[in-house]
């Protein structure tokens, strides 16, 4: 594409104070005093582009225990308009529940003592009719915690006959790699054993539901994915790798903090993570999806996993995945706790009960990130290294389009960035949206392109949005202190 355009594409992005006017009048706005002057940073974008961001790469993750919860409301509530507003996507079900709670109840299984609840075949008919008004597909998990493998195929065989082609794939197990420190098999626990035990659930699954792509191997976390995503790929043949993220833990020490969250340092390790699931994809030649993420671990810290820190965060780290080649990222939440980590959350118990939702910050940055479906990344580096806290991605769409996510999550009061985009003159000016709140503490007043999402969860773009006029090639875009801004460049005659 970029050569059919017969263009070189080279950015470079400078650093200015905010002057708090439009882009489209920064220019005539008199000099600042040398205090507020811009530190200069450059972000270039070269080479070819990468492969198209897949359809479904936006996704959402709950535990199996609130799968029949959320399965009702196929027929009422605000869920299925707000996943139509993101496109299509993948709803997962796992978590800790899969494997030490909700047991499968089925043909002549009675339920297990270890059970607190239990799934039937009502319930995954009815998260079929989620899924097929929602467009979503379903990543689902079967018990491993305690080896039944009867009771996992019985429940393979009602999904696949409950979802049809809406079954995107199984997972065995969620995060296995920890079960002999959760006293769910003895240690020492290893990837061989684990595979062993795969096989067998692999070959009574297949015995009553043949054809159902399976999806593994879930681990907590990236540090040991060489051993046990190659031996998931052995063993499980899968047809998608998974993995699980969170860039804080709840009992670290110092505790977790939005300061923390929003480091360069973060992110930093957070490349490093993804490169270690995306190498093994790379070997085996199996996608890679983060089906569980978010941040901070369990369940979130009030404060931080539920504040316009984390629509921050996930602007970031959802590009990121996707500039690196991820096939898709779940967002972990809970429907029941507005005060953690969940973009989509019920204020109150009978607003959980009638599916009443209301958007978390963390949902503009999906709203946001939709945009970017489709189009190809393009290799986008920052430099210098030691420049304000400041990232930049860069997409190529179908059309020629250019598309700029910028993201500052310096504090307010910080030096504010003014982003000078070198795109040549074959460009018109740039359409921005911003992603805004009053402060990254805040847990309302988010707003996406100047305006709220409505009450039962839907976004739709303003029909006229801030202008950067080209000006010999180079387009400025001031971006305030804790925001993000989606820039959109058409090429001349597009």
């Amino acid at each position: 594409m970029a050569r059919a355009l017969g263009l070189t594409l080279v950015y470079a992005v400078a650093v200015s104070a905010l002057l708090g006017v439009t882009p489209a009048v920064a220019a005539e706005h008199r000099p600042l005093p040398l205090k507020d002057r811009p530190t200069p940073v450059s972000v270039a974008g070269t080479g070819e582009p990468g492969a198209p961001v897949p359809r479904n790469f936006l996704g959402l993750s709950f535990e199996v225990g609130s799968l029949a919860q959320i399965a009702g409301y196929a027929d009422s509530g605000d869920l299925v308009t707000m996943l139509r507003s993101l496109g299509p996507g993948v709803l997962r079900f796992g978590g800790v529940t899969a494997d030490e709670q909700i047991a499968w109840e089925g043909s002549g299984l009675p339920r297990p003592a270890w059970a607190l609840g239990a799934l039937e075949a009502g319930n995954l008919y009815a998260l079929g009719g989620l899924a097929a008004a929602s467009g979503w597909h379903v990543l689902l998990t079967l018990g491993f915690g305690h080896f039944e493998p009867l009771a996992a195929a019985q429940e393979a065989a009602a999904a696949k006959a409950a979802l049809g082609e809406s079954l995107e794939a199984l997972e065995l197990g969620n995060e296995p790699d920890s079960y002999a420190k959760h006293g769910l098999r003895p240690s020492p626990w290893t990837p061989v054993q684990y595979g062993e035990q795969i096989a067998v659930y692999r070959g009574a699954i297949e015995t009553l539901a043949p054809g159902i792509p399976l999806a593994g191997p879930d681990t907590s976390g990236s540090s040991a994915y060489e051993k046990w995503g190659l031996t998931e790929s052995i063993y499980e043949r899968p047809a998608l790798l998974t993995g699980h993220h969170y860039p804080l833990s709840c009992s670290e020490q110092p505790p977790p903090s939005i300061a923390r969250l929003l480091s360069q340092r973060t992110r930093q390790l957070e490349e490093l993570s993804l490169r270690r699931y995306l190498f093994i994809a790379g070997e085996t030649e199996v996608p890679f999806r983060m089906d569980e993420t978010n941040t901070v671990s369990c369940g979130g810290v009030s404060g931080i996993s539920n504040t316009f820190a984390s629509a921050l965060w996930a602007v970031s780290y959802v590009t990121q995945a996707m500039s690196m080649g991820v096939s898709g990222i779940n967002l972990q939440g809970n429907p029941a706790n507005c005060g953690g980590y969940t973009p989509l959350c019920a204020p109150s118990a009978e607003d959980l009960a009638d599916g009443t939702l209301v958007a978390q910050p963390e949902w503009y940055a999906l709203l946001l990130a939709r945009a970017l479906i489709g189009e190809r990344p393009l290799h986008t580096t920052i430099a210098p290294a030691h420049r304000p806290n400041v990232e930049a991605s860069t997409f190529l769409a179908a059309d020629g389009a250019l598309q700029f996510v910028l993201v500052d999550d310096d504090l307010p009061g910080a030096r504010s960035v003014a982003m000078h985009l070198h795109v040549g003159r074959g460009f018109h000016g740039g359409t921005i949206l911003s992603l805004t709140a009053p402060s990254p503490e805040a847990l309302s007043g988010v707003e996406l392109g100047g305006q709220a999402v409505a009450v039962d969860g839907s976004w739709t773009e303003p029909p006229t949005l801030p202008h950067a006029p080209n000006r010999d090639g180079v387009i400025t875009v001031n971006v305030k202190p804790s925001s993000a801004a989606l820039v959109t460049v058409a090429p001349l005659g597009g």
